[in-house]
C-alpha cells in the first residue's frame, strides 16, 4: 500500500548533487530561512559525511525490518528536524521493532513505556519520595528522561498522561513539586496507535496531535516482502548495532539548520498551509464545507523543518518543491479538523491534503535558480 504522495518523493541521489542545480543567489532570502551554504571543499566534504552517516543508519535500521522504507525515511526526518512522531498501523506490522531497531542504531538511551487505561503521570515523568531515615523528599525522575522514548499505544493513556506528555514533548522539560527539570538532548518521543481497536482507548487531543512533527501510516507488507520476512525472522532474526551517537545527531540536526530554504518554496508551504483554512481562497472551494479548523502555525514551521531534513538525507544543501509535497500529508493531514458531513462520508484527512496539493500551485522550478 503507497500514499498518493510517494509519487513526488524526491531523486535518491547516490551523493550530493551538484551545486550549480541549486539557488545562485542567497542573499534574497530570510535570514532566519537562508542557512549556511556549504561551498568549501571542505563543507562539500561535511555534507557528504552527513549523508554517508545517514545511509548507514538506514541500511541497519533495514537489516532488521523488512521494507517500510518510507517509515524509516520519516524516523530520520523527525530526528533530524527535533521533532516528534506518530505511527499508526495495525498490529504486528513492527512499528515497536522498528523503534527499538533505529534507537539502538543512532546510539542514546532509550525506554519503551506502555500506555494503559491505568496509567498515571507519575509512572512516566516521575515523583516525590519521602526518606524516613532523612525525613525528606527526593525527586525520582521517571523513565521518560531518555533520549528516545517509545510510546506504545498512546491513545490507551486517560487525559491526565496526554497532559504530562504535552508538556515534555512542547517544553522538552518536566515539572515537578517546582521545578522544572530538562530532558536530555537529542530528546524524541515515537509513538503508536492501532486504528482499530475503539474499547479503552482516548482518542488524542486536537492539541496533542499538533505536537506531533508526523504522522506516518505504517501498511501491511506485500507478497515479496512478507516472504522475506518469513527467511529472515523465521530462524536467527537480526539485531540493530550501533552506528552513531547522541552528539553525532546533535551535529546532524544543525547540518540541517543550515539547508537552504528558497524565499518561493518558504512562500509555497505558508500557501499549503493557509489552503486548509480558507480553500475557496486557493483554489479549492469544494474542500469550504469539509474542513471545519485548518492547520496550525506549527504545520507551517514542521513542515520547512522537516523538509530541510528530508533534503539533508538526500544530499541536497537546499529544499526542492518537490521534498515539501512529499512530506505535506505527513505533517498536515492530522493537524486537521473535518466537519461532520465529511466524517459521514468517510473523507479522510489525507485525501484533502491530496486535493490541496494540486490545488496549490508550487515555484517554477526556473525561478528556484
Amino acid at each position: 500500500m503507497t500514499s498518493a504522495s510517494d509519487s513526488r518523493a524526491p531523486d535518491r541521489a547516490d551523493g550530493p548533487v551538484d551545486r550549480t542545480d541549486g539557488p545562485a543567489d542567497r542573499t534574497d532570502g530570510p535570514a532566519d530561512l537562508a542557512g549556511r551554504a556549504p561551498t568549501t571543499a571542505d563543507a562539500q566534504m561535511a555534507m557528504a559525511a552527513h549523508l554517508d552517516d545517514l545511509r548507514t543508519a538506514a541500511r541497519a535500521v533495514s537489516r532488521v525490518v523488512v521494507g517500510q522504507h518510507e517509515m524509516v525515511d520519516r524516523l530520520l526526518v523527525t530526528l533530524l528536524a527535533r521533532g516528534h512522531c506518530l505511527l499508526e498501523g495495525v498490529p504486528g506490522v513492527a512499528k515497536t521493532l522498528a523503534v527499538r531497531s533505529f534507537a539502538t542504531v543512532v546510539g542514546g538511551s532509550f525506554a519503551r513505556l506502555q500506555f494503559t487505561p491505568d496509567l498515571v503521570p507519575s509512572d512516566i515523568v516521575g515523583t516525590r519520595i519521602y526518606r524516613p531515615s532523612q525525613e525528606t523528599f527526593d525527586i525520582e525522575l521517571g523513565p521518560v528522561f531518555v533520549n528516545f522514548v517509545l510510546a506504545d499505544e498512546i491513545n490507551r493513556a486517560p487525559a491526565k498522561v496526554q497532559a504530562a506528555m504535552l508538556e515534555l514533548m512542547a517544553e522538552g522539560q518536566v515539572s515537578l513539586a517546582g521545578q522544572s527539570y530538562r530532558l536530555p538532548e537529542p530528546f524524541t518521543v515515537i509513538a503508536t496507535q492501532n486504528p482499530l481497536e475503539s474499547e479503552g482507548v482516548y482518542p488524542l487531543p486536537e492539541a496533542q496531535r499538533d505536537r506531533f512533527l508526523l504522522k506516518v501510516d505504517v501498511p501491511l507488507p506485500r507478497a515479496h516482502e512478507e516472504a522475506e520476512i518469513l527467511r529472515r525472522m523465521s530462524v536467527d532474526p537480526p539485531t540493530a548495532h550501533q552506528v552513531l551517537t547522541p552528539e553525532r545527531v546533535v551535529r546532524l540536526q544543525h547540518a540541517a539548520d543550515d539547508v537552504y530554504v528558497h524565499p518561493l518554496v518558504a512562500d509555497y508551504v505558508v500557501r499549503l498551509v493557509m489552503a486548509t483554512r480558507a480553500p475557496r481562497e486557493y483554489g479549492a472551494p469544494d474542500l469550504t464545507g469539509t474542513l471545519a479548523v485548518g492547520a496550525s502555525p506549527r504545520a507551517t514551521l514542521g513542515l520547512v523543518a522537516a523538509a530541510r531534513a528530508m533534503a539533508l538525507l538526500y544530499g541536497r544543501d537546499h529544499v526542492l518543491p518537490s521534498d515539501v509535497q512529499a512530506l505535506a500529508s505527513d505533517v498536515i493531514a492530522h493537524r486537521l479538523v473535518l466537519g461532520f458531513d465529511a466524517i459521514a462520508d468517510g473523507v479522510s484527512p489525507r485525501s484533502v491534503v491530496h486535493r490541496l496539493l494540486g490545488a496549490v500551485p508550487p515555484p517554477v522550478p526556473t525561478a528556484l535558480t
